[in-house]
């Protein structure tokens, strides 16, 4: 059963004529007829008593008509809500983020989607760098801000945009390096220290930049929550290396690293070759907008 011979079908209905039918529809009257006829032959039943002056439903046609109705109107509707879809006042957006995500403030990056695109809908998910590369590769996710180490990006995917961030030793208030403001990697490897370990990205950064320059951490906690890692700090517990937009909210005491200010980088990345939703699309656009 085709939406055309339902419609075909309903014109006859509502003109009762097959010739009237024929030109609402802009059809031969021998197209609609047959149209018509191949619908009673899917159905296994005539739909109409046909006389020299008139065409009526049979009880068949009578029952169908409301039917078609629903089917058609349907059928609009659906074309209506993909229009919207493409034009963006219907979507959704399945986005991903590292926990320690800060290159972006990104709630009031959402907050100005919502505000201009209140049809699309967003899921996001926070989630370790490598399970946000399997959900973006799977199309669980439209797109991801995940924190990059020395490896290469998984095969299939791509970095669309990134950023960098400088690192820096926290401390607390009362820590004896606390009035400190520099400090060599070397001088730290007396201190005890409270680890960010939440999968790659931050964490084997910090932890190649170490071995890079030779020196030993003392670990004494290993959190996987960076809230954790900044209170744990804040009483005293050993010093941490974070972010330094972190580190800036945390309201602890900030130490740059020497040598070479120390950074990470992070990055959006979406699927190389595969098809992105409009609302990916748009999200795109704003973030170009507002952070150009």
């Amino acid at each position: 059963m085709e939406l055309r011979q339902l419609r075909h079908f309903m014109a006859v209905v509502e003109h009762g004529h097959f010739t009237r039918a024929a030109e609402s529809v802009h059809l031969s009257q021998s197209a609609l007829s047959a149209s018509v006829r191949a619908l009673e032959n899917e159905l296994g039943t005539a739909l109409f008593e046909r006389t020299t002056r008139s065409v009526i439903p049979t009880d068949a046609g009578t029952v169908l008509y409301p039917y078609a109705q629903r089917m058609l109107g349907e059928a609009q509707d659906a074309v209506a809500a993909v229009g919207r879809v493409r034009t963006g006042e219907l979507g959704t957006l399945a986005l991903g983020t590292v926990q320690t995500f800060t290159a972006v403030d990104l709630p009031a990056l959402l907050a100005h989607l919502h505000g201009r695109y209140p049809g699309i809908g967003v899921t996001l998910k926070e989630a370790t760098t490598d399970e946000l590369f399997d959900a973006v590769t799977t199309a669980e996710l439209d797109l991801a801000f995940v924190a990059l180490d020395a490896r290469p990006l998984p095969a299939g995917l791509i970095a669309l945009r990134t950023y960098r961030e400088e690192l820096t030793v926290v401390v607390a208030p009362d820590h004896p390096l606390a009035a400190v403001t520099e400090i060599d990697m070397h001088a730290l490897q007396s201190c005890s220290f409270v680890d960010f370990q939440a999968g790659t990205g931050l964490q084997t950064t910090i932890e190649s930049l170490f071995a890079a320059a030779g020196v030993h951490r003392h670990i004494t906690f290993r959190v996987g929550d960076m809230d954790r890692v900044l209170d744990l700090v804040r009483y005293g517990l050993g010093v941490a290396v974070v972010p330094e937009p972190i580190a800036e909210r945390s309201g602890l005491r900030k130490i740059r690293m020497r040598p070479g200010n120390p950074s990470r980088t992070l990055a959006l990345v979406g699927r190389t070759h595969a098809f992105h939703s409009k609302a990916a699309g748009l999200f795109l656009d704003l973030l170009t907008e507002t952070t150009a």
